[in-house]
């Protein structure tokens, strides 16, 4: 009965790690190309900060999917 909660929990903390870790990777990626793109042409500070925000689905729908992995599995 412990190890079942404890594997729960682990599979809960991998579904919201793993989407953590590489939208942080995407978003040190676009974030340096953006930094660039903004010292030639700064009217592109709306399109870049659109897509230095959009890796952040990963993220959320990492949460979504450990909460329904914490309150669904008994």
């Amino acid at each position: 009965m412990n190890l079942e909660k404890v594997l729960i929990a682990f599979c809960a903390a991998l579904a919201i790690g793993l989407p953590a870790f590489a939208t942080a990777w995407a978003q040190s990626k676009i974030g340096s190309a953006g930094a660039g793109a903004l010292a030639e042409k700064p009217e592109l500070t709306g399109t870049v900060v659109i897509l230095v925000a959009i890796p952040e689905t990963m993220v959320i729908l990492g949460f979504v999917v450990a909460t329904m992995i914490l309150f669904t599995v008994k």
